[in-house]
């Protein structure tokens, strides 16, 4: 029990991340993909956000590089994603 505790409080941060994500591709399958383009990014934000504030011990798999290019490489994504997104003509749906 102890062990499985945690496995799930060190991998928190990704779990969320993951959440977000998932929310982002259901989006996208009910048709409402520029909204789910608009999550995607936040939930790359997110992961970059939590890679920044926390620290090595509880980022748990967000931690792949350096935290100076994780945070820089997720935070740049992130934001282009939701530029990209943002830059897209919603056809009239307002």
């Amino acid at each position: 029990m102890a062990r499985s505790l945690r496995f799930t409080r060190l991998n928190l941060p990704l779990l969320v991340v993951t959440v977000v994500i998932a929310a982002a591709v259901l989006l996208v399958i009910v048709d409402r993909w520029r909204r789910g383009a608009f999550v995607f990014g936040g939930a790359t934000i997110l992961a970059g956000v939590l890679r920044w504030v926390l620290d090595e011990d509880s980022v748990g798999l967000l931690a792949v590089r350096s935290k100076t290019f994780d945070v820089a490489a997720l935070l740049v994504v992130g934001g282009m994603v939701v530029a990209l997104a943002a830059s897209i003509d919603p056809l009239g749906t307002g």
